[in-house]
This record gives C-alpha cells, structure tokens and sequence, in this order.
C-alpha cells in the first residue's frame, strides 16, 4: 500500500497547490468571465486533474527513495543482493520489460512495492524485514507480484483513474463551492473569499472520497499481479508468501499498512478505503487457481 500512499498524497498535494496557483494567477477569475460554461469548467478541471495526476507519477520513484529510505543497489553489496538483482532480471525478461532499479529499505515488516513512470523505467523495493522472513522462493514470488505490476503498466493506469477522478473533484468543487457562497455568503458573482475557502475544503473532502474509486481499481489489480507472481514463481510460492505475511500481521488490525498488501480482513466502511484484499480472498483466488 505504501506506494498507493505515496501516490495518492503527492497527487492530493499537487492538486491543491495548482488549485491555490490558479486562484493567485488570477486563473479562476479568467475562466468566471471567459469559459463560464460548464463545458469550460471542465476543461479547466481536465487540465489540472490530469496534471495533478501525472506530476504524482513522475515524482514517485523520487518520493519513495526519499520518504522511505530506499537504498538502490549499485552495484551489489554482497551475495543477497547479486541473488536479488538476478531474479528481478529473469523476471524483467519473462514479463518483458526493461531492468528496473532495485532496492532495499530498512522495515521490521515484511514490505515490498514497485513504482515509476514507466514501465522501462521502474523501481522495485524490498523491506530488510522481507528478507529476513521469507524464504527464497517465497521472496521470487513476491518480486514476481511486484514485477507484474510493472509488466501490466498499473502505475499509469493508475495515473489515468486518478486523473479522471481531480478531474470531477475539482470540476464538482467550484459548481458547489459557487453554489454555497451564492447561497450561505450572498456574493454576487461566486467567487468571494468564502468561495475559495469552501472550494479548497470540498477538494480535501470530495478528494478522499473519491479515492474510493482509486482503491477499487487497485484491489482488482492485486488479484491480477497475484496471479502473475504465481505463474513466475510458482503457485505454491505465491499462496506460501501470502500465508507469510498472514501469520506476521494476524494479530494486528486489518488496516494495516504495506506495499504488499498485508491486510488481514475489512468490511464495510474500512473495505471501500482498503487498497489491497484482504489476505484471505488473495489466498482463496490462488488457490481455486490451482484447482483448476
């Protein structure tokens, strides 16, 4: 999860802070006395949504080797990190993407995530913690979960979704945000300070609603970037990595946090913010994989 994370707050930022530079640039103003229209409004909000969405994109190798420590490894220290660097590139060949930069960060938890631009230009990182738990077919199994990602190109697909989604936020915040300062502050044009405020506001809360969207799409691509470790690794690996991370996140709550996706449960609610299946179904996917 932590490469969502990284993604969805660096995205949420970027979008406020083009919505602020619009407002000083005078840009908000230009668009109330020349492109009023709804139609208008929308491209408006189609050209920040979509760069909010790919700025995020392109700072994310950038972010995680900052915010998490990771360490690329270049050249090999010693002989794990020979092993590591040899099955990431047999897996980059099966999948038929470029090498991408491989890394390690130092975690307890047993954590591994892939993030980039590009599906040529990618980073995959693994947790200290996930080398210390897991075996090594458990390991090419993750690596196999990750490089999947970067093979199916889910960072941009990603990017895409989000992209559609600023742009409806950003779109539906100034038709409300009008509305209410219309209505609650009686400005004349809609575009008091009270509108600003009230827009940034339904930004912040539209956004984190929206990201439910977000997490749907990224829970039906973990099934899928399971289902590809298996066929790099081997079935059993997968489910036996799986189950791993199972039995060293089962006492702790079903939000916690990983680029993995440990996850144990969830409903309700707490399910629709989750950007990882719970554990179990991933398990349970696999496994009637196999019995076919």
């Amino acid at each position: 999860m932590k490469r969502i994370v990284l993604f969805l707050a660096t995205n949420l930022a970027v979008v406020l802070v083009l919505s602020v530079v619009a407002r000083l640039l005078g840009l908000d103003a230009w668009l109330a006395v020349h492109g009023s229209s709804l139609g208008g409004l929308l491209v408006f909000a189609a050209f920040f949504g979509f760069s909010g969405s790919f700025i995020s994109l392109a700072m994310s190798k950038w972010m995680a080797k900052m915010t998490m420590g990771v360490r690329v490894i270049e050249p090999p220290g010693d002989a794990t990190e020979q092993w590591l660097l040899s099955v990431v590139e047999h897996h980059a060949r099966a999948v038929g993407v470029g090498m991408p930069e491989v890394g390690v960060f130092d975690s307890p938890e047993p954590n591994a995530f892939a993030t980039g631009a590009s599906r040529n230009a990618a980073l995959v990182a693994v947790s200290s913690g996930l080398l210390q738990r897991m075996n090594r077919q458990e390991i090419e199994a993750v690596l196999g979960h990750e490089m999947t990602h970067v093979a199916n190109g889910d960072m941009v697909t990603l990017t895409l979704v989000q992209g559609v989604v600023n742009t409806f936020v950003i779109f539906l915040s100034r038709v409300i945000g009008n509305i209410i300062d219309r209505a609650v502050f009686r400005s004349d044009d809609g575009r008091g300070v009270a509108s600003f405020v009230t827009i940034i506001v339904l930004q912040l809360l539209l956004g984190i609603l929206a990201n439910m969207i977000v997490m749907w799409f990224s829970r039906r691509r973990e099934f899928r970037a399971d289902r590809g470790g298996a066929q790099l690794a081997g079935t059993g690996n997968m489910i036996a990595a799986l189950e791993e991370l199972k039995r060293v996140h089962e006492p702790l709550p079903s939000q916690q946090f990983s680029a993995f996706g440990i996850a144990g449960g969830g409903g309700g609610l707490t399910r629709l913010f989750m950007s990882h299946p719970p554990l179990e179904e991933r398990i349970a996917a696999l496994r009637a994989l196999g019995s076919h």
